[in-house]
């Protein structure tokens, strides 16, 4: 061992220290690459999810069922699900006129499996019940639902069509995703509510003959509110806008028990392009309620609407110079609280982040839900004089009331610590999902880039001054008491080295 160890000379050293420097590189490059695409460090997920069972992690894990620990567990887990859930957008685009069109222009899907799967269990729960098998057009259409296919789920709504022209929800597969324009779309929803309605009066006479009827008729409310609720959105996209919320106030008069659709953010955002800001405030004093659940909607639109009384005169300047107006206060108050609930918003709204097409899923308080809000009301934002350069000057004070937001909240819970991953599965890959709070680089990473650095210096030192690394080298196992052999096995490496270059320089 001796012997092998003095026969080493410098160019060993140089070639060890390159080669740690150039696979800690390399491990530090993947590190960076995972830790932006999937905002975790793949080395501690490993470490976490192998090496942590086999030394003894899951014996402390396991817990009794009836445990105070497991209970504990359980709570959390409900916890993190309740905070997680994933809203439908309620005003997510029409798949054949528009997120296809995007797709044929740019090349690019803008929908993910996992949102498109989520659409497929909230279409078989809208338009499927157990009745189905009476009609064999809803046999059919039952299966189309289910197909992940698009061409296959177009074919199947053509057979259901053919065995019942008055098939309701074949017309709406149809405007989804066959239509290519909004016009063809309203036309196809048009013949959709004309068997919609019929089917759903013959569903109210017969509501009372078994629990098989109710359910139906319940089936039947749906797909009616579903065509009514797009009608009005097609109708909103071609500029009729007073025809538009006339449908969503009839809707909500008419079926007030299907609050949780979220029609009133369709309103809002109609109200808000008319410009009716006394309707909209009305809307708000309804649904902006503390027991009622937020959105992004409703608190940035709360923000807006006071946001527009003091922002065409306002100044930076002359604010910090003679304090905030009442009125300014309440406009700062108000913008402080949108962001708390959802600090996304801003970047898209102020255009410090490009817009991409909304997805059909939201994440509250997430990226997508920002998206699906900015993508309808930055409009309206940019009409108000003012209000932009408002919310720049103030939205970034909200961090400063909340230090930990994960821990504490001011006017709303903490912020939920899943936000990421859900809008990871939600949002498609070439967009650069925005995280709150930011991520401190993990341990791994920082590890890897010192230890690349660190290997790199000391390669080019020895490489450049192999007497003084020498020295420095036997200084630093003097230190550490070496054996002999290791610092004059050394020290006659470098001479040789020496007398190398010296006969090299010489010849």
């Amino acid at each position: 061992m001796t012997v092998f160890l003095n026969s080493l000379t410098p160019k060993f050293y140089v070639a060890l220290t390159g080669t740690s420097s150039l696979i800690s590189g390399l491990i530090f490059i993947f590190e960076w690459w995972y830790f932006h695409k999937h905002g975790t460090s793949f080395i501690e997920q490993v470490s976490v999810s192998h090496l942590q069972p086999l030394m003894g992690g899951t014996e402390s894990s396991i817990s009794e069922p009836g445990s105070p620990s497991r209970n504990r567990e359980s709570e959390t887990s409900r916890q993190n699900l309740s905070e997680c859930k994933v809203w439908r957008n309620p005003l997510n685009l029409f798949r054949g006129a528009e997120y296809r069109r995007y797709t044929w222009v740019t090349g690019k899907e803008p929908l993910t499996y996992y949102d498109m799967n989520l659409s497929a269990q909230d279409h078989q729960t809208f338009f499927t019940c157990d009745t189905d098998f009476l009609r064999p057009s809803d046999t059919v259409m039952q299966k189309a639902w289910r197909e992940r296919n698009p061409p296959a789920r177009i074919k199947a709504a053509y057979q259901a069509l053919e065995l019942n022209n008055d098939c309701a929800t074949a017309y709406v597969l149809l405007a989804e995703e066959e239509a290519t324009t909004i016009v063809d779309a309203e036309k196809l929803f048009k013949q959709a509510l004309k068997a919609g309605e019929t089917i759903y009066r013959q569903s109210q006479q017969c509501q009372h003959q078994s629990p098989q009827h109710e359910a139906q008729l319940r089936r039947d409310t749906n797909v009616l509110v579903y065509i009514k609720r797009r009608l009005a959105m097609c109708a909103r996209k071609l500029g009729r806008i007073r025809e538009a919320v006339k449908i969503m106030r009839d809707l909500m008069k008419e079926f007030p028990p299907l609050t949780m659709l979220n029609i009133h953010e369709n309103l809002l955002e109609s109200l808000l392009e008319l410009q009716a800001y006394a309707d909209v405030q009305a809307v708000l004093a309804k649904y902006d309620d503390i027991g009622l659940p937020k959105s992004a909607a409703i608190c940035y639109t709360a923000a807006l609407l006071k946001t527009r009384t003091v922002s065409e005169k306002f100044s930076l300047e002359t604010a910090s110079r003679r304090g905030l107006s009442t009125a300014e206060i309440n406009a700062v108050e108000a913008i402080h609280r949108a962001v708390e609930f959802n600090p996304h918003v801003p970047k898209y709204l102020l255009e410090m982040k490009s817009l991409i097409l909304p997805p059909e899923h939201i994440l509250k308080r997430g990226d997508s839900e920002a998206i699906a809000y900015a993508f309808f009301h930055l409009q309206h934002w940019k009409r108000i004089e003012g209000a932009l350069n408002l919310l720049q000057c103030t939205w970034e004070g909200t961090f400063r009331m909340i230090p930990h937001p994960l821990e504490k909240g001011h006017l709303f819970y903490p912020y939920p610590s899943c936000t990421e991953m859900a809008d990871r599965e939600l949002l498609p890959t070439f967009h650069h999902v925005s995280v709150y709070p930011k991520k401190e680089l993990p341990l791994f990473i920082h590890f890897t880039a010192g230890f690349c650095s660190s290997t790199a210096m000391i390669a080019i030192l020895t490489h450049q001054f192999p007497e003084i690394m020498g020295i420095f080298a036997k200084t630093m196992l003097g230190l550490w008491r070496p054996q002999p052999w290791a610092s004059s096995g050394f020290e006659e490496n470098t001479q040789d080295l020496k007398s190398e270059d010296l006969g090299l320089s010489s010849g």
